[in-house]
C-alpha cells in the first residue's frame, strides 16, 4: 500500500493533463499542470482541465532516476498560478529511451532542445533538479533559447570530490557490478528494493516519520521505472562525469541557484564557488535539508522561485 503525499490536497487542486510528444524519433511523456492552456495538444489521458492564460510557463527537468513525481512537491506549491510542463527524462518513467545516441548529457541536452523546440516553449523557464541541473546547463550553454533558469540542488562540482565521496565511490562500484554481471541479473542489481531503500535512507534528512516514511515510498515506487540496463548505466556516468560549473561561465541568462545546507554530493562552499562562475546568479540555501529539497523543503523552494520570478519579470 502506497503511503500518502503530505502535499496530496495542495496539488489535487492543480489542474493536469497526461500528454505525450515525439522527440528526435521517440515519445517523451509529460505532465501539464497548473493554468493549462486551451490550445494544449491533444490528451493521453485527462485528469483535469483549465483553460487559463498565463504569462510564465516553467519546464522541469528531474534528476537521475526518478520520474516527474518527484519534482511534484514544489508543483504543489506553486499551485496553479503557473503553467509547468514536466517531462519524464528519455528511459525513465514513462518516456521512451532515445534512439540513436548516448543517455549522456549531450545527449539529454540535445532531447531538452528538441522537446522545448516541439512543443514551442522558447521563452519558458528551465528548471533542473540534481542531474537534471547538468543537463539543463549543457543546453543552456549550448544555446538553448531561454529566458531564466533554476536549479534545485545543483551538481557544483565533481561527485566524487563531494561532502560523501566514499558514498559516491560506493555507487560507482554498484554500478559497476551491475554492468559487469549478465543482463539478468545485472537489471535485477539495479532493481533491488533493500539497495533502493539503503539510498533513500542515506538522503533524507527529515526527522518528520510521515514524511521519511512517504520519501522512501517514493523512491520504491519510482525509483526503479527505466527502460533498461543500458539506460540507467549510461546516465549515471554521465552524472559522475560532468557538472554545473563546466557550463556555468556560459550562460548569461538570470539564473537561480537552490542548494542545501546538508546536501551530501554539493557542498555549500562547491555552491558559493559556482554562483561565482555564473554571469548573472543568485544563490539561496535552505537549512536543515541535504538533496531531496524537492521532497521535504518544497515550500521554501517555491518560494524562492516565485520571488526570483517576480525580480526577473522584466528581463523575460
Amino acid at each position: 500500500m502506497s503511503v500518502e503525499s503530505p502535499y496530496a490536497r495542495d496539488l489535487r487542486a492543480v489542474p493536469v493533463k497526461a500528454l505525450s510528444v515525439d522527440v528526435l524519433g521517440s515519445t517523451t511523456r509529460y505532465w501539464e499542470y497548473g493554468a493549462v492552456t486551451a490550445d494544449a495538444p491533444q490528451t493521453d489521458t485527462i485528469l483535469t482541465t483549465d483553460t487559463t492564460d498565463v504569462a510564465t510557463t516553467i519546464v522541469l527537468v528531474h534528476g537521475f532516476r526518478g520520474d516527474h513525481h518527484g519534482l511534484e512537491p514544489v508543483i504543489a506549491e506553486l499551485g496553479g498560478a503557473v503553467r509547468i510542463i514536466a517531462p519524464d527524462l528519455p528511459g525513465f518513467g514513462a518516456s521512451d529511451r532515445l534512439l540513436g545516441r548516448d543517455h549522456s548529457v549531450a545527449g539529454y541536452g540535445d532531447w531538452l532542445a528538441a522537446f522545448i523546440d516541439a512543443l514551442d516553449l522558447q521563452d519558458a523557464v528551465v528548471l533542473g533538479h540534481s542531474f537534471g541541473s547538468i543537463v539543463v546547463s549543457e543546453a543552456v550553454a549550448a544555446g538553448l533559447p531561454v529566458k531564466r533558469l533554476v536549479l534545485v540542488n545543483p551538481i557544483a562540482a565533481p561527485a566524487l570530490a563531494g561532502p560523501s565521496g566514499i558514498l559516491t565511490r560506493l555507487a560507482v562500484f554498484y554500478y559497476w557490478l551491475a554492468a559487469a554481471l549478465p543482463e539478468r541479473a545485472g537489471f535485477a542489481l539495479l532493481r533491488n528494493r533493500v539497495i533502493v531503500r539503503v539510498m533513500s535512507v542515506a538522503m533524507a534528512k527529515t526527522r518528520d516519520p510521515r514524511l521519511r516514511r512517504w520519501i522512501h515510498d517514493q523512491h520504491d515506487r519510482y525509483f526503479s521505472v527505466f527502460s533498461d540496463r543500458r539506460v540507467v548505466l549510461e546516465a549515471f556516468r554521465a552524472s559522475v562525469s560532468s557538472d554545473v560549473s563546466h557550463f556555468a561561465p556560459s550562460i548569461t541568462v538570470p539564473t537561480l541557484l537552490i542548494a542545501a545546507a546538508e546536501d551530501q554530493i554539493t557542498s555549500v562552499a562547491a555552491e558559493r564557488r559556482l554562483q561565482a562562475l555564473f554571469p548573472d546568479a543568485r544563490l539561496i540555501v535552505i537549512p536543515d535539508v541535504g538533496h531531496l529539497i524537492h521532497y521535504e523543503t518544497p515550500k521554501p523552494a517555491a518560494q524562492a522561485i516565485e520571488a526570483f520570478l517576480t525580480e526577473t519579470a522584466d528581463r523575460s
